[in-house]
């Protein structure tokens, strides 16, 4: 293999990664100012608010990292199960799988106990978590374990007969020493920042590729213990693995150029931390949502309001401006409140008259919209 095509564990100086300080610290910088942000928005909204943010984050990251693996979970069952952890929201939802109970028990394990060391039997548990059965699909696998004695570890894409090798990991006999290594260095805290650990940490972790399967997920679930160590909780509303299922071109691209050729990993630290900056952004983008709509029920909490208006109300304010397609009709909302047309159309009227929503259009093409600033706008853009 030609020396520019060389896997990165087979340089001399692997597993001693290096980067650009300066240039990594101008990327940090603009990463810690969107975090910034965020906490400083999280601090007017109560505790409640706040759980119930983490819950959507974390149900939206369970389904992210498996997405990431080609694996489709049922979001519902995932939200009943974060809700019960979290003791918010539904709680009555259907029960998910063992092995979807596992990903969010390593994911929880991750948050709740970042402050203790990363060790290979917590690793070990991780992955034995996510095949409960033993089986990944329908081949029999190792868990709870590294792998041992087995043909080259290759990452490839293709239909069979056609494959793609984009990486070969270092043999398993080697596992053992490299991931000593790892765990030597996760646990002594070396770089400058989190966030450039966390990069390292994953790259490092997906370059080992120590398990038969479920390396990804893990891999994954380390960025959030490293997370959670410098935000705590609040951590859980960076959907870092979602950002990545979204860029998850680039994502497998990166990884894979940062496995061949030199240590000098700048470009893949500074990639990464972008998309934790991007993961920031996104989550600011959440809680102003979620200030919109606590300043909008603040300013109407006395209006008299039934159950059915509540709930087409808050589905509304939840699709956000512009994302409620088509807007609320009469016909949506006998659907949705279960009511009848009259009954629907009532009390849309009922609601436009208490100054909640906004009416356009007229006839059959009457539709209704909340009454925001910059929302009905946003929403008309749908039925020009």
């Amino acid at each position: 293999m030609a020396d520019d095509l060389r896997y990165v564990w087979e340089q001399p100086e692997w597993p001693n990664l290096r980067y650009d300080a300066v240039q990594v610290g101008e990327v940090v910088a603009k990463a810690r100012r969107a975090q910034g942000v965020v906490e400083g928005k999280l601090a007017v909204l109560g505790f409640d608010q706040q759980q119930e943010l983490a819950a959507e984050a974390w149900s939206q990251e369970a389904m992210a990292t498996a997405a990431i693996e080609g694996e489709r979970l049922d979001l519902a069952a995932v939200r009943s199960s974060v809700a019960r952890r979290l003791g918010v929201g539904d709680q009555t939802g259907p029960n998910a799988p063992r092995n979807v109970e596992g990903l969010l028990d390593i994911m929880d394990d991750a948050v709740t106990r970042c402050a203790e060391p990363l060790t290979h039997e917590r690793l070990h548990a991780w992955q034995a978590a996510l095949f409960p059965t033993g089986y990944s699909g329908m081949t029999k696998i190792m868990v709870g374990s590294y792998r041992a004695h087995e043909e080259p570890m290759q990452i490839v894409s293709g239909r069979v007969g056609r494959e793609q090798v984009h990486y070969e990991a270092p043999p398993s006999v080697r596992v053992p020493t490299e991931m000593d290594r790892l765990l030597d260095w996760f646990n002594a805290e070396a770089e400058f920042d989190t966030l450039v650990r966390a990069a390292l940490a994953h790259l490092r972790f997906e370059t080992v590729h120590p398990f038969k399967d479920g390396n990804g997920r893990v891999g994954r679930v380390l960025v959030d213990l490293l997370l959670a160590r410098d935000s705590g909780e609040v951590s859980r509303l960076f959907r870092t693995s979602q950002r990545l299922f979204e860029r998850r071109n680039d994502y497998y691209a990166q990884l894979e150029k940062a496995q061949h050729g030199s240590v000098d990993v700048t470009e893949w630290v500074c990639w990464f931390v972008e998309q934790m900056q991007a993961a920031c952004e996104a989550a600011s983008r959440v809680v102003d949502d979620t200030l919109v709509k606590a300043r909008f029920w603040l300013e109407h909490s006395t209006k008299p309001l039934n159950e059915r208006q509540r709930k087409v109300l808050n589905l509304l304010l939840n699709a956000g401006p512009g994302e409620f397609e088509g807007g609320m009709s009469t016909e949506k909302y006998k659907k949705i409140a279960a009511t009848s047309r009259a009954t629907a159309s009532r009390e849309l009227i009922e609601m436009e008259a208490l100054g909640l929503l906004e009416q356009v259009g007229g006839g059959r093409s009457t539709r209704y919209y909340v009454k925001l600033p910059g929302w009905v706008g946003a929403f008309r853009a749908w039925v020009i």
